[in-house]
């Protein structure tokens, strides 16, 4: 399975630290975080990986390369003006999947820490558009994104869950889109009422490294110390 690291937002929550570094950059414990993405990728078995990038995206580049220094192909898809989530995995699709026999890849953010094991989604076959990985609802989203009912994701009232921002997402999710700016969010709760679209709850690391302050939190958990 291949998989796709979402690293082109411009970081605005981070400044200053992101006024002259993209914050997949940001180091934790002395790593780029998409660093630690990349690696954990790796362990996992996943080595086609697809990077997109906009705002300082050269850095990112420079850094990882071709992606042989840490075990992995990646490629890059540069984007002038950031295309949002779906735009951006809609401009990227040709690298990551064959037209002729599309199938599902893994889709990470590049901004979230999470000790999940990849390979546990990467050996995964899903019979749907979509499967997400849904973690208890963190003191900063305390409504959650969606429902979790018998491995079936929904737009509904009961139990809800946050959206980790890791998934398997198959091409066809995307048939009908065209080129541009445009959300993901949209297509995922489409497919949701269709049926569409499973998922799993995750319970133990995970940050969503939104703020400086959650940036230290990775950095201390790394760091051996208490967060």
């Amino acid at each position: 399975m291949k998989a796709m690291i979402l690293a082109a937002g411009f970081g605005t929550r981070m400044r200053p630290l992101t006024d002259h570094t993209p914050k997949p950059m940001l180091k934790v414990a002395g790593k780029p975080l998409i660093e630690h993405q990349i690696r954990r990728l790796v362990k996992a078995g996943v080595t086609d990986i697809v990077i997109n990038h906009a705002y300082l995206g050269e850095q990112i580049e420079a850094y990882l390369k071709d992606g042989a220094d840490f075990g992995c192909a990646i490629q890059y898809s540069a984007e002038e003006t950031p295309l949002e989530t779906g735009g951006g995995i809609f401009k990227a699709l040709p690298l990551l999947a064959d037209e002729k026999t599309p199938a599902p890849f893994l889709l990470v953010n590049g901004d979230v820490w999470c000790e999940f094991d990849y390979g546990l989604l990467s050996d995964l076959n899903i019979s749907g558009l979509a499967h997400l990985l849904m973690v208890p609802n963190p003191e900063f989203h305390p409504d959650g994104d969606f429902a979790l009912n018998n491995g079936l994701i929904t737009q509904g009232e009961d139990q809800r869950y946050t959206f980790s921002g890791i998934s398997i997402l198959h091409p066809d999710l995307f048939k009908g889109c065209e080129a541009g700016v445009f959300k993901l969010a949209p297509l995922l709760k489409a497919a949701m009422d269709s049926g569409e679209v499973t998922g799993q709850l995750y319970d133990g690391p995970w940050i969503d490294v939104g703020t400086p302050q959650r940036l230290q939190d990775v950095d201390d958990l790394l760091m051996g110390k208490r967060v």
